[in-house]
């Protein structure tokens, strides 16, 4: 299924420009990049379960905001892209 992950980390310490870059790290393990806070991950039931709970340790609840969208798998039809940055297919290779 497509999951959308997004967070915005309170980055006006030391301590949370390190969460900002340990949740970025993270999620790339498990997804495209589509926007600078902003990750596509083609995620099953379980994989998610574990991803959530890992983002939710990092965070700061008092501080950061975690957002997580479950698209489902129809989403070849509610996704629209315009403007730059070439679309990918989430459910193609990804190549490192």
């Amino acid at each position: 299924m497509l999951v959308l992950i997004t967070y915005d980390v309170n980055t006006t310490t030391a301590v949370g420009r390190k969460r900002l870059t340990k949740i970025a790290k993270e999620c790339a393990n498990y997804g495209q990049r589509v926007q600078n806070s902003v990750f596509e991950c083609n995620l099953d039931a379980a994989t998610l379960v574990v991803v959530r709970k890992m983002l939710l340790d990092i965070i700061n609840e008092k501080e950061d905001s975690l957002r997580i969208y479950n698209i489902g798998n129809k989403y070849a039809n509610r996704i629209e892209h315009y403007g730059t940055k070439k679309s990918y297919d989430p459910e193609g290779e990804l190549i490192f």
